[in-house]
């Protein structure tokens, strides 16, 4: 197993690529995932350090790459030098339409199994049940009372129909938390539906897996800090944690995110019909949690209309709504590691990507990088590695394939099915603010109430700044207030 890199550049060149190669190989012989982490991060060094490298020939054995538009010198250098992946004969096919030539990467790329059942198995059966209806649960309360901070009386994985992003039966889990207190306000106890910002890969990185599991390696500190699941189960208020990346755990997918919130809901309310029927459900998320937060109420109204009056508004910071603007604002800097996880996740759902991707990213995506948490993804892009060096067609984000994902993933041509509450940061380096008052302003000219502020600092302290006014909105939805709106002003 092995390669040469050949640039035209230096033969010094050549024998650092070289020695870094078989340094990797001789100090992890026989570890192949730690090989293969090793690989990738050798040659994409090596493939920065060459530069635009010309091809010896246009590669001709992938089935995936595309006809146009070609890819540069230095994309044609890296499939003609770098071979792709051995990959595993496929077993099974998706609930969606992957291209058979696509088949073995899309099953390659997708996540490794966490080792237990409620998250990683796909049930039968899931075209004969409704959107919402409950395939099986399980009772957490043990593992979640470590988690929660409050006291609890019972908390309970749930496992449910949703509807991927093409449309398909697809499955979600969430898990549903009741404080200890009884409920004393008036009617059934309100629920606050807490999308947390997931941001991984991986399918033990998500908060049900953690409230499942307790404590564990992939634990995300985020579930937490700010502590808006203690702060609500405090009020009284019962909490429902969706895992709203879904089972291919597609990280930034509006539709999927969307559809798992709103699932979760009817799961809650069909299977616990005597506690939750009459709830008031406020949602809230902060930037990759934002994302759901979002989606539940743009797709309210088509998606769930039953619930219309049921949620009763939607919080959102640091939210990305504009993808075009923050994949080339990510491209090539700090933020590039985001923005590589991004388009693999993005490659699950919607496999036709797979077809752009280099020799180069097929590594990558086959690699234990594909199970990655939310700590570990910020730091990938640390290099600044541009996204073109992970393609196969010149100037990917400005390309056809671009423009119809970008078009699936816009939502701002609907109206929210619920008041908002929006808040972003004022010096955000890495979601531009324009996001967040472009939202604002299109959702106040469509007649929904809506509050807006401006967070001092960055992205980061935001989440913590806007804490304190984003619960005191969702507390007054909760105790069934009327909700505010600021719509005669401008953002602030």
């Amino acid at each position: 197993m092995g390669f040469v890199v050949r640039s035209p550049h230096s033969s010094e060149l050549k024998f650092r690529c070289d020695m870094v190669w078989l340094v990797g190989v001789e100090c992890r012989r026989g570890q192949m995932s730690s090989l293969r982490a090793v690989v990738v991060a050798s040659v994409l060094g090596c493939a920065l350090l060459v530069g635009s490298a010309p091809a010896s020939a246009d590669p001709t054995d992938d089935p995936a790459a595309p006809v146009s538009p070609g890819p540069s010198d230095l994309q044609r250098w890296i499939n003609t030098d770098i071979p792709a992946p051995a990959l595993p004969p496929v077993v099974s096919q998706s609930s969606g339409e992957v291209p058979p030539d696509l088949a073995a990467l899309w099953q390659a790329v997708r996540p490794a199994p966490s080792g237990d059942r409620m998250f990683d198995e796909w049930p039968d059966g899931l075209g004969g049940l409704a959107p919402g209806d409950i395939v099986e649960w399980r009772d957490v309360t043990e593992t979640s009372a470590q988690l929660a901070m409050v006291p609890i009386q019972r908390a309970i994985l749930l496992k449910f129909r949703t509807t991927d992003a093409s449309g398909k039966p697809s499955f979600g889990t969430a898990t549903v938390v009741i404080p200890a207190a009884a409920w004393t306000g008036p009617g059934d106890r309100p629920v606050l539906v807490n999308a947390l910002p997931i941001n991984s890969l991986g399918l033990s990185c998500t908060p049900s897996y953690a409230m499942a599991h307790g404590w564990h390696s992939n634990f995300n500190s985020g579930d937490l800090i700010p502590p808006n699941t203690a702060w609500a189960l405090s009020r009284g208020y019962a909490v429902l944690i969706p895992d709203h990346e879904g089972p291919l755990m597609a990280y930034a997918e509006p539709m999927v995110a969307g559809h798992v919130l709103l699932d979760s809901i009817r799961a809650v309310r069909g299977m616990l019909p005597t506690e939750f029927t009459g709830s008031r459900f406020a949602i809230t998320g902060y930037s990759g949690g934002a994302i759901a937060s979002y989606a539940a109420a743009m797709l309210l109204d088509e998606y769930a209309p039953e619930l219309s009056g049921v949620v009763v508004g939607a919080a959102v910071g640091g939210l990305v709504t504009d993808y075009r603007m923050v994949a080339e604002h990510f491209n090539g800097n700090m933020a590039s590691g985001i923005l590589l996880v991004v388009a693999l996740a993005m490659s699950r759902e919607h496999p036709e990507v797979l077809g752009y991707m280099n020799h180069l990213a097929q590594w990558a995506a086959t690699s234990p990088i594909k199970d990655t948490c939310g700590a570990t993804n910020g730091p990938l892009g640390v290099v600044g590695i541009p996204i073109d060096v992970a393609a196969n067609i010149s100037d990917p984000l400005r390309s056809d394939i671009a423009d119809q994902i970008f078009a699936r993933l816009n939502l701002t041509d609907r109206k929210s099915g619920a008041p908002l509450y929006i808040y972003h940061a004022a010096n955000d380096i890495w979601i531009p603010r324009e996001n967040g008052d472009g939202l604002y302003r299109d959702q106040c000219a469509r007649g929904i109430p809506a509050v807006h502020r401006t967070e001092p600092g960055e992205h980061v302290i935001a989440l913590f700044t806007g804490f304190p006014g984003e619960t005191d909105w969702i507390d007054g939805r909760l105790r069934g207030e009327p909700a505010p709106s600021e719509c005669a002003a401008p953002p602030r």
